[in-house]
């Protein structure tokens, strides 16, 4: 198995090679492909979410993809296939999914929230169970992964249900400023067809093996901390589910199998930082997981584990000040009280990485005022 983990790692590489500044990105797509769940990507338009999901598609040796970008008058055929008017003939009402989303091995849906009840039901059964259901027919699917995109979060309560199918959300923004030059240059390669090196390939089949394998994955090492670390963000007002609480389980799985462990370590738990509902919520699992597995320095974690970026002093100042007003407001709910902790034990982590000393001892000094007024209303 050690040799399909490297045809996916080598694949996953020549993604991150492709496209500058996105290696978070591929690699939980990554996590998902081995974990065989799904994801959803949110940005804005023109940030290469749909030629990531394609250039990795490419990858996948004798597999079928498919693609289809949503709209509110899309119609189940379209996405699931015809009826079969030749067994319609003959009685029977049966669906015609020769190169339609049931024969896929991936499956890409952009503007994923554009999906009108029509198709709705079994499109949630799909993506829950990976399985076609439709009349009396009913199709286990080949499907390795799905991957929902979308610019917006859904507003309509009736898609929360689509969204909860979705276990990993992947932010995805333009790419830092000082990378644009090598994104302009890596871009007209792509616009040109130019192609320096052959593309790595790994078979649709070796990825079921290493999903099969991926559920062999000992979780017992990290079982405890896993369990804490659920309670503490349901008691932040993160809702997590049974349902997803088990199958996070895989992530972690996953990230310990993709860097050639079988067995989870205290970092794998990472993949924590992704299972957000709404923006508010990015940061404030930030801080919770990198306070979690910022002790473990296994040899063979997995490299997006300990991801800190360099924060910039003025924006973290600014989030203080903007804690300091809410708390100061008076009345507050007892979550609210909580939220407010939780970012303000994640600013006082991302305060440790600020490398001026005169700016660093302020803003501790201002985290520490508000600290104490929060100790005095206990």
């Amino acid at each position: 198995m050690t040799q399909n983990i490297n045809k996916l790692n080598t694949v996953l590489t020549y993604v991150k090679d492709t496209f500058v500044g996105k290696n978070d990105v591929v690699d939980l797509l990554g996590i998902c492909l081995l974990a065989r769940e799904n994801a959803f990507l949110y940005g804005p338009p023109g940030t290469a979410k749909s030629a990531i999901v394609r250039t990795l598609s490419k990858t996948v040796k004798d597999g079928k993809n498919f693609e289809y970008l949503l709209t509110r008058f899309t119609e189940p055929n379209e996405i699931f296939g015809p009826f079969d008017i030749r067994k319609l003939k003959e009685g029977e009402l049966l669906t015609n999914t020769e190169g339609m989303m049931p024969e896929a091995s991936l499956v890409f849906l952009d503007e994923i929230f554009n999906a009108n009840s029509a198709i709705l039901n079994s499109l949630l059964m799909a993506l829950n169970e990976k399985i076609f259901k439709r009349g009396k027919e009913t199709k286990h699917l080949p499907t390795l992964m799905f991957v929902g995109a979308s610019n917006v979060l859904p507003e309509d309560e009736a898609l929360n249900a689509l969204f909860d199918r979705f276990l990993v959300r992947i932010n995805v923004d333009y790419v830092n400023p000082e990378l644009l030059y090598q994104v302009l240059l890596a871009g007209r390669k792509l616009e040109n067809n130019e192609e320096e090196t052959e593309v790595p390939q790994i078979h649709a089949d070796e990825i079921r093996e290493l999903q099969n394998l991926c559920r062999t994955v000992d979780l017992k090492p990290i079982y405890e901390v896993y369990l804490n670390t659920i309670m503490s963000l349901r008691n932040t007002g993160i809702a997590i589910s049974d349902r997803r609480a088990v199958k996070l389980q895989n992530l972690i799985a996953a990230s310990a199998l993709i860097c050639g462990r079988n067995e989870a370590v205290l970092s794998d738990l990472w993949v924590l930082k992704h299972i957000w509902d709404t923006e508010e919520q990015i940061e404030i699992l930030e801080g919770i997981i990198n306070r979690t597995i910022e002790k473990d320095d296994h040899p063979k974690s997995h490299p997006q584990a300990m991801q800190n970026k360099t924060p910039n002093p003025e924006e973290v100042m600014k989030d203080v000040k903007i804690l300091v007003d809410k708390w100061n407001e008076g009345v507050l709910s007892f979550e609210e009280q909580n939220v407010i902790k939780d970012k303000l034990r994640y600013l006082q982590t991302r305060c440790d990485w600020i490398r001026n000393p005169e700016q660093k001892q302020y803003i501790q000094q201002e985290i520490e005022t508000l600290w104490q007024k929060i100790l005095q209303s206990i």
